[in-house]
């Protein structure tokens, strides 16, 4: 995802000369391209991610378009009150950046992990709030988000991230994509787990079990309609994240559920419970910890069946 990020990023800056980048100190091996190409619009700030935030948010000011970034907890929660009052209070036009959203950098300890970050950032004021699903996703929604006026959230992965668009999928901020229909229940996934839901779609089909995808790329603002018309349709909603349960993709949809349904689907959140933080260990093995999809979803099938 990094790298598609950054390929899109020299584009976009090799167009629009308000485009800058800023790093705290992070980015090597990723970064230099930009650098190289754009040396007076790329700033690294050094380890100094709250002095980041604010000169983005002056540069905002300025006129420019900005990016920030940084790995998982450094570039959001750092720096939160100067997002909450230098970026958002006043809507500049900065993008921060997150590489690492999740357990990517799982053996670095609950220092690296991102698991609060949709949370917190969907709860700023005048904050747009994006985690896409793989590389071509994240191509789609870089270019977006530059386009967006005002405050964006750009939650990436690392590298080596499985591309599960075989095709360009349209995009827009705020309007979820379904790579898969179905009758029995949808899957909404947001982030790095969209491979794993539509694994875990196509494992349930043998079953006789129709598992509509929803790839929801936005967080904030959420789609609406498509959630209502999942619930409607198939009944029975499972939300899928690399996040910590409360706050994020499942509470979003949950909100919508509850304020636009009066007749309820089976609800489930699937994503990371509380009780993991003191774990460490590689991406795989914290989301081993974290629960299995497949079951999650079987049960609560069995649920719907019992009731």
């Amino acid at each position: 995802m990094r790298t598609s990020f950054i390929e899109t990023l020299c584009a976009l800056a090799n167009e629009d000369e308000r485009i800058w980048l800023l790093t705290g100190d992070l980015g090597y091996s990723v970064l230099e391209p930009y650098a190289r190409a754009f040396p007076n619009r790329y700033v690294n700030v050094g380890v100094a991610e709250q002095n980041m935030a604010g000169i983005a948010a002056g540069l905002a000011r300025c006129g420019k378009i900005v990016f920030t970034y940084s790995i998982a907890n450094f570039p959001t929660l750092r720096c939160l009150e100067q997002i909450r009052n230098d970026v958002c209070y006043h809507e500049g036009d900065v993008k921060i950046v997150a590489v690492g959203g999740g357990f990517t950098y799982g053996a670095q300890g609950y220092t690296h992990h991102g698991v609060e970050d949709l949370a917190i950032m969907r709860a700023l004021p005048n904050m747009t709030v994006v985690a896409p699903g793989d590389p071509v996703e994240t191509r789609l929604a870089t270019r977006a988000i530059a386009g967006r006026p005002g405050p964006c959230y750009l939650r990436l992965g690392k590298a080596n991230e499985p591309v599960v668009h075989k095709l360009v999928p349209p995009f827009t901020i705020g309007k979820a994509i379904q790579l898969r229909d179905g009758r029995d229940v949808t899957l909404i996934s947001t982030g790095g787990m969209l491979q794993e839901t539509m694994d875990v779609a196509k494992r349930l089909a043998p079953n006789g079990i129709e598992a509509r995808v929803l790839s929801m790329h936005t967080v904030k603002p959420v789609d609406v309609e498509a959630i209502v018309k999942a619930a409607r349709e198939t009944g029975a909603v499972v939300t899928v994240e690399e996040h910590r349960l409360t706050g994020g993709l499942g509470t979003a949809v949950a909100d919508v559920l509850a304020q636009a349904l009066t007749r309820l689907p089976r609800f489930c959140k699937f994503g990371v419970p509380d009780e993991i933080y003191h774990a460490i260990g590689s991406q795989a093995y914290m989301k081993r910890l974290a629960g299995d999809l497949f079951e999650t979803v079987q049960a609560l099938l069995r649920q719907r069946l019992a009731a």
